[in-house]
């Protein structure tokens, strides 16, 4: 089992890792963000095929069996969940203030910018729903929420943050997610 184990993790588990990747390759492309994801979710998968190997096929085909069903199923809990989010559409007047005054359509066609409305209010003013949102960022996330809110422009957010322009949009694409704004409705 030692052997197995420092086989898969050696060079920063880079062995686990391709496997992930190959599997993934078969549903498509994923953002940086969710990959870690799912590397996370291979290191669950490894630690209970570990305790469940019986020797009857070889490690790396159970390991591989074992990963590709556990990350279909991920997969598709991901699609359900969006699917589930168009069929619980909300009506343009609902509330989204815990005031009762602020409605989307008060910020659809607007100038509301999620980013400027996260940050405005000092942090023990911040509503639940803001703190439940901004709880589900990372700190670059969040620099980056902060810097655009300032006004920066992409550009600049990415020299100030020394970041990557592909770094840049999946901060983006995790900002402006469903899974992370649906608490702030």
């Amino acid at each position: 089992m030692e052997e197995m184990i420092e086989a898969y993790y050696e060079s920063n588990a880079v062995r686990l890792r391709s496997m992930v990747e190959r599997i993934l390759l078969k549903f498509g492309k994923l953002s940086e963000w969710d990959l870690d994801e799912f590397y996370s979710l291979a290191n669950e998968v490894f630690v209970d095929v570990i305790g469940r190997y019986d020797g009857a096929r070889s490690f790396d085909a159970f390991l591989y069996s074992c990963l590709f069903n556990r990350i279909k199923t991920e997969l598709t809990r991901m699609n359900r969940e969006k699917r589930r989010a168009d069929r619980l559409a909300v009506p343009i007047d609902t509330c989204i203030d815990e005031d009762g005054e602020l409605t989307l359509g008060d910020i659809i066609a607007g100038d509301f910018v999620i980013e400027r409305e996260a940050l405005e209010k000092g942090e023990e003013k911040y509503s639940r729903r803001t703190r439940l949102y901004l709880g589900r960022l990372s700190k670059m996330q969040k620099d980056v929420l902060c810097l655009y809110a300032d006004g920066y422009s992409p550009d600049e957010v990415r020299k100030e943050l020394q970041i990557s322009k592909k770094q840049y949009a999946d901060c983006q694409a995790a900002i402006h997610s469903y899974r992370n704004t649906s608490v702030l409705l």
